[in-house]
């Protein structure tokens, strides 16, 4: 993975000079821009069937069914459906035995001038990985970062080159696939923030790695899973709802980490301005949670093994889960309101509070942590923030947290300002409860682990024997 990757210009001659790949390309929104690369380096007569773009909406809904939005999933859908279906129908008993059909079909929208919004968009390729062999399918969505349409239709172009090239070339290697969609591309021009492999090709994928990956690779900031572990767009899941988020290793999720979210959920929604059907909860993972440092190397990496353990259970449980690179909270506020304008609620303990409040976390902020504060704080937001017993037995809540005195007044303005709210009502039984404790005790057979997990939990890491083995 190391190897320098192939210029889009010899991605695309490549795919050219395979004889098997044959279809149609269609793109709605930007321009003919990767359908044009194609033509560009020569050779496009063995590989493209046809191309097309069906801009006006009446053209478009003539053509592929009316949609309620045109840059969605559901109008990828259908673009996908119809054109591979036409390359089937047309040229399976003429080429069918040589060739592999395919439907690439992307729709977008580029930078808004008017709005100064970014652009985003859909791209997906049904593809025959050989001749005559079941199609399978890859979906993704992408946010587009250019300041101008110019700009995002060049990334578009390179990004379909990219999508097409590696349905081909390497979707028996998924990892190798997801990571060269970035070639000749950079997290400054977009980022892909859901991935979505199906048929025959990819049986073996776990869409909750793929979630993974995209945050480690630096695809994408954030990623997000539903409890059946697929893959769901942020944007078409958060979009005008209220949102509530607890941050945790949940390694394992214990009778404590449920509690502090159920009581999180019952204050929010008691809330004037919020509504229980409107909220979404999500459970998230940062990439520093799931990584172990190795004492020698001082490098960190992500034990895959024991998040697949987490995400497991998180599903089982039947948890929303973001994973995200967010090591500061105002990062996850900044981030959730990007798509929302509704409350956010992020439920946590005193140790994290302490940690929002530690400044060594805001030495590259030019305002350090008033910055900070004014990121994290700047829209509707709330923390509930559970009380914890110390090691000493010591009860610290929001009455009596260690804040640093020179910190004092703006803990007390956001408290008195609602920002930071006790959550009291946590069960104060379970306080003495610790995930590593309970880790600790699961790796040793120790019985009386079963005592700190909710049944579902205790259920799944005995029947899978989960969190067994004993780490780096």
């Amino acid at each position: 993975m190391t190897s320098k990757p192939l210029e889009t210009y010899h991605k695309a001659l490549a795919v050219n000079h395979d004889p098997a790949p044959y279809g149609t390309i269609a793109e709605i929104g930007a321009g003919q821009e990767t359908s044009r690369w194609f033509f560009k380096v020569g050779g496009a007569a063995g590989t493209v069937a046809k191309t097309m773009s069906a801009y006006d909406m009446k053209f478009s809904d003539s053509i592929y069914g009316p949609c309620k939005r045109y840059v969605s999933r559901e109008r990828l859908q259908a673009m996908l459906d119809k054109e591979y279906d036409l390359v089937v129908e047309r040229l399976d008993q003429v080429r069918g035995s040589g060739s592999a059909f395919f439907a690439f079909a992307n729709t977008v929208a580029t930078y808004n001038y008017t709005k100064q919004s970014a652009g985003n968009g859909w791209l997906g390729i049904r593809f025959q990985p050989g001749p005559q062999q079941p199609a399978s399918q890859i979906d993704i969505h992408v946010v587009l970062k250019g300041r101008s349409g110019s700009r995002d239709q060049e990334t578009l172009g390179i990004l379909g080159v990219n999508l097409i090239h590696s349905a081909y070339f390497l979707y028996q290697d998924p990892l190798k696939l997801l990571i060269s969609l970035m070639d000749n591309l950079s997290s400054d021009l977009l980022e892909i923030d859901m991935i979505d492999f199906e048929g025959p090709a990819f049986t073996d994928i776990d869409n909750r790695l793929m979630a993974l990956y995209l945050v480690k690779y630096g695809l994408s900031r954030a990623a997000m899973f539903n409890a059946s572990g697929k893959l769901v767009q942020p944007s078409d899941v958060l979009y005008k709802k209220s949102v509530l988020v607890e941050r945790s290793r949940f390694r394992p999720p214990t009778t404590l980490t449920m509690n502090i979210l159920d009581r999180a959920y019952e204050a929010f929604i008691s809330e004037t301005d919020i509504h229980a059907e409107d909220v979404m909860v999500l459970s998230e993972m940062t990439l520093l949670n799931l990584c172990d440092r190795d004492a020698e190397t001082l490098e960190r990496d992500v034990d895959i093994e024991d998040y697949l353990h987490r995400a497991e259970i998180l599903s089982a449980l039947g948890k929303n889960v973001l994973i995200s690179s967010f090591g500061e909270f105002y990062k996850l506020s900044q981030y959730l309101f990007a798509y929302t304008n509704r409350p956010v609620a992020i439920a946590l303990g005193v140790p994290n509070l302490l940690n929002i409040f530690d400044e060594r976390y805001y030495q590259n902020l030019e305002g350090g942590i008033l910055e900070a504060f004014g990121k994290l704080f700047r829209n509707d937001i709330r923390l509930y923030v559970c009380p914890m017993l110390t090691a000493e037995k010591n009860y610290l809540s929001l009455d009596n947290v260690p804040i640093p005195e020179h910190l004092m007044h703006l803990f007390m303005h956001l408290k008195q300002n609602g920002y930071l709210q006790h959550l009291d009502s946590v069960d104060h039984s379970l306080l003495e409860i610790r995930s590593d404790d309970v880790l600790e005790k699961i790796r040793r057979d120790d019985p009386d682990w079963a005592r700190y997990v909710p049944p579902i939990v205790f259920d799944i890491i005995s029947r899978q024997r989960l969190f067994h083995q004993s780490g780096r």
